[in-house]
């Protein structure tokens, strides 16, 4: 089937209404870091009803096939049956008790024989949890403060990527360099000499390390006495089992994990070097909900999916195969466009070198792919999951084909993206 037209809009009424009345009591109206219903307002759904393997269905009874899959944290697909069952398991026995369950043993054991650099591991439940928790461990371990750090990170105060609310001096202890950029990171250590506890970076984004870069943050850190720490939240359980230390081959100090580990149930590690783990007893950490053992087991059933089956090579397969296809739709279509990130975690980007035409181009082409039933997020990556089919990628390409039809036909007759309505950026999501 093609499509010769545009599409007509969406009905998101009952969303609409949902939203409105979250507006009068929850902080923004969502407890998402960004209402869906911004990416390309009015276009995007922001409840959603259910979802089953690599499709959504939002309270409206829309149907999607989702590339966002909740910012990588749906990597088997929803509601997969083994990971469900063993969280239902859980739930039946009783999950939270003053005592730890067996499985924390069980999924520690699975960790340790995954990720490389795994010794011992330490579980909380966010991602922000456990990058601050490995901050902390580096402070203690090296007797210094200040931290050198790359991408995202989390949202505590160390890390947040806006200043309100966050002191001076917790900024002052934080700095960054430009990544695939040596030099930079270089000379950091020499502007700071003997006060650096850590990098913490996460392995890529949506540019590819450059061969030895990883290695030679790891050197730079080592050689002035602080830690190399990899941020795997986004990457891990996506682009091999043991994450971007095992792709890239660089074993890091530390490294959290959280995302895909769990198919969307709230657990995040921090692994890494024994005598480095052991300093946690030098500290406090704690959470009311640090000894459920329903996020433990689904951990325990997902990495278990993913080591006995083919699902990492089909997100390679099914990822690379989307990052091709518009490639060469775009060529064909004469649309400024590309595709970017590695093939599990693939993006596309417009680039147009008028920032108005580029907005135009974004927005039309969101707006369209989005009435025809993709859910794809324009300023994240996207993400590829088990339940993704060679059928669903050929849908996905003919409705992309459609986008790009669109933006040339809008572009060609002056669209202009609405001013109150322009995309905004952002590389974060959920920690």
């Amino acid at each position: 089937m093609s499509y010769s037209t545009l599409a007509p809009p969406l009905s998101f009424k009952e969303s609409e209404k949902l939203f409105s009345r979250a507006l009068e009591i929850v902080s923004g109206g969502t407890t998402q870091g960004k209402a869906p219903n911004t990416l390309i307002p009015g276009e995007y759904p922001i409840y959603a009803a259910r979802g089953k393997g690599a499709y959504l269905w939002d309270v409206d009874g829309n149907k999607f096939l989702d590339w966002i899959l909740a910012y990588g944290i749906i990597v088997l697909g929803y509601c997969d049956p083994d990971v469900d069952a063993a969280a239902m398991r859980e739930i039946r026995d009783g999950f939270s008790f003053p005592l730890t369950s067996p499985v924390q043993n069980e999924l520690a054991e699975l960790l340790v024989k995954t990720i490389p650099c795994a010794q011992m591991v330490h579980f909380f439940k966010t991602g922000s949890d456990t990058t601050t928790a490995a901050v902390r461990i580096s402070r203690i371990a090296t007797g210094r403060n200040k931290v050198v750090r790359w991408g995202y990170n989390g949202w505590h105060d160390w890390c947040c990527l806006r200043e309100p609310g966050i002191p001076r001096y917790i900024r002052d202890d934080v700095l960054t360099f430009r990544y695939n950029d040596l030099n930079s990171v270089e000379d950091v250590f020499k502007k700071n000499q003997d006060q650096i506890a850590c990098v913490i970076m996460m392995p890529l984004e949506i540019e590819e390390p450059k061969p030895g870069f990883l290695e030679g943050v790891k050197n730079l850190a080592h050689q002035n006495g602080a830690l190399f720490i990899l941020d795997e939240m986004r990457s891990g359980f996506h682009l091999a089992m043991g994450g971007a230390q095992e792709y890239y081959n660089v074993t890091p100090d530390l490294a959290t994990f959280s995302k895909a580990m769990s198919n969307g149930y709230a657990v995040s590690a921090l692994a890494g070097k024994k005598d480095l783990l052991e300093q946690l007893s030098k500290t406090y950490v704690s959470s009311t909900f640090f000894t459920n053992s329903i996020e433990m087991a689904a951990a325990v059933a997902t990495i278990k999916k993913l080591r006995d089956t083919k699902t990492i090579p089909h997100l390679w397969k099914i990822g690379q195969g989307l990052k091709e296809g518009l490639d060469r739709l775009a060529g064909d279509h004469g649309i400024e466009a590309r595709t970017i990130g590695v093939a599990p975690m693939p993006f596309m980007v417009f680039t147009y070198s008028d920032p108005e035409v580029m907005d135009a181009a974004k927005y039309v082409f969101y707006r369209e792919t989005t009435r025809r039933g993709l859910l794809l997020h324009p300023s994240h990556h996207w993400f590829v999951c088990a339940s993704h089919t060679e059928k669903d990628l050929a849908r996905t390409l003919e409705i992309c084909e459609s986008g790009f039809r669109a933006v040339k036909e809008e572009l060609a007759r002056g669209f202009r993206a609405p001013t109150v309505q322009k995309v905004a950026v952002t590389a974060s999501a959920g920690r």
